[in-house]
Formats: C-alpha cells, structure tokens, sequence
C-alpha cells in the first residue's frame, strides 16, 4: 500500500495510488497522498502533476471497515485527511490532472472534482454513494462536474454516472480505452508542460482566484453533518446496514 510519486517526462510528475483492493485509503494514505501532490507541486521544474492509480479503479473513498473497528477518532483523521488531500490538489502551484479508470467513488470525486483537468477511460464511472455508506460530504465536488440539478440527482440516489456523460457536460477532457489512458494523459499533461514554468503557476493561481465558490469553505460545511451524523447515530446505523440488502431479501 503506498502513494508513490515519478516524473516519466521533463516537467511531469505522476503521483500513482496503490491501495489493493478498492484503493479505500485508510486515514494515513489520505494524509500521503496530499503531501505527494504538494510535494510534487513544489518542485521548480514541474509543471503539470498527474494522478493516477493502480488496481481496479481509480478511488473507492474512505476506508469504512477503519472507522467501524475506530470509531471516532478514524472518522475525524478520515474527514482531515480528505480535506487535506482535496485541499492539495486544488491548491497545487501547478495544474493537476487525474487520470481515472474504473470507479471513482466518494473521496475519489472530492479528488477529481478538484483537479484541473479529467482524462477518463471508458470504463470509468463517477458517484457519490456516501447516503448508502452513513456519510455526507463532497457534493462541492460533484458540483464541479456536473449541473446543480443533476449533481442533487445523482447524491440523493447514490447513482453514477459515466465518463462519457461528464464528457458531455464538458467536466472531461477525453475519453479512450483502457490501455490508452495513461498515454493520453502523458499527451495532455506534456503540451500542459510545454508552457513556461512560472505563468503557468501564475495562470493556477488566478483561475482559483475567480472561482465562484470557495472549495475548501464548502467541503468544510458539508464535513460538519457528517460528523452530526455520526455523533446522533443515524451513521452507524446506514453504515452497518451497507452491504447487507441483498442478504436479508435472500
């Protein structure tokens, strides 16, 4: 399990996630993976970062079986790692580009819908389960990448979508088969880093500068209902249900 970080090109840095099987991150993965995009962000000669994962998809969200067996204290590491690892790609001094394959999930679309730029496989979906899961939270993101009315859609039913209809909405880049992904996305991150060094880090900070809302206020707020959530016991109560449905119609 690891976030590792390598820079396959001049001026490109791909940040690649590796937590087998789901990739859930467990609290100190979240807290990893925003110092690699930070870290990345820093160094002088990059100029574009990708994330990617390894495995059957790109972010499956938190680690729920951690915060059952920890109670609360997993649950707040778990929502300050997720702001801090959805802080860090928003706020990298350099475009951030994710690169999705499979399913993208909960902590996966806070990721996303912060990134700069999407390039998606075909096989890639898209959602926010978290009514499912006892959680609330990162409708901010999904906000990003789909039109308000869809976006409550789609977090009310905890249904997905597919990297063809976000590439209709326009909030994806390009859509390619499996295998190419990760070549596609070298292709767009390489033109991204054929561009000077510093106005790109200027452009970064001027288009977060005129976005219309404040991200990390926004997540912040949602944060606090998952906590009342748990704290009530309307979370336990969803969480421990998930997954049991099918048994008990069985």
């Amino acid at each position: 399990m690891s976030v590792s970080t390598s820079s396959p090109e001049k001026g490109i840095s791909v940040v690649t996630v590796d937590y087998p099987p789901v990739n859930a991150l467990p609290v100190g993965g979240w807290f990893a993976l925003a110092d690699a995009v930070r870290a990345a962000g820093r160094e002088p000669e990059t100029r574009c970062v990708v994330l990617t994962a390894e495995g059957r998809g790109f972010n499956a969200g938190v680690d729920i079986k951690e915060i059952q067996a920890q109670g609360p204290s997993a649950l707040v590491g778990a929502n300050r790692g997720c702001f801090e690892a959805f802080a860090a790609v928003y706020e990298c001094e350099v475009p951030v580009l994710a690169a999705v394959h499979g399913f993208c999930l909960g902590g996966g679309i806070g990721l996303v819908g912060n990134a700069d730029v999407v390039v998606a496989s075909e096989d890639a979906t898209f959602g926010l389960p978290e009514l499912d899961r006892g959680a609330l939270g990162a409708a901010t993101h999904l906000a990003r990448l789909v039109p308000r009315p869809l976006m409550r859609a789609l977090y009310y039913t905890s249904r997905t979508v597919t990297a063809a209809e976000l590439h209709a909405h326009g909030s994806v880049w390009r859509v390619v088969p499996r295998e190419e992904l990760r070549a596609a996305a070298l292709e767009l991150a390489r033109e991204i880093a054929a561009k000077d060094g510093e106005l790109l880090r200027l452009a970064k900070e001027a288009i977060n500068g005129i976005d219309p809302v404040d991200v990390r206020r926004s997540y912040r707020f949602e944060q606090g209902f998952t906590f009342e959530a748990s704290v009530s016991g309307v979370a336990d109560r969803v969480r421990d249900a998930f997954g049991t449905a099918g048994k008990e119609g069985a």
